[in-house]
């Protein structure tokens, strides 16, 4: 499996779609959907008469790292 890589250049308040973030963590949307029904995995945002929802980058490292080291943690 490829190691998610988030770009050290890209700014923390930086924000990513939910698409792009699902590419970003190589996980089907479907997938991330029902983290977020459940109510588990990354905080997300929706602006105001958006319907899309984004996530900050520095809320994408936060998940990533915490991820990570459970995973780590299991091994």
């Amino acid at each position: 499996m490829d190691q998610i890589h988030i770009p050290e250049e890209w700014h923390d308040q930086a924000l990513l779609t939910f698409e792009d973030f699902c590419l970003l963590i190589h996980t089907p949307q479907r997938t991330v959907r029902d983290w977020r029904r459940r109510g588990v995995g990354p905080r997300w945002a929706r602006f105001e008469g958006c319907g899309r929802l984004y996530i900050q980058v520095a809320e994408a490292r936060r998940f990533v790292a915490t991820a990570t080291a459970k995973s780590t943690a299991r091994s």
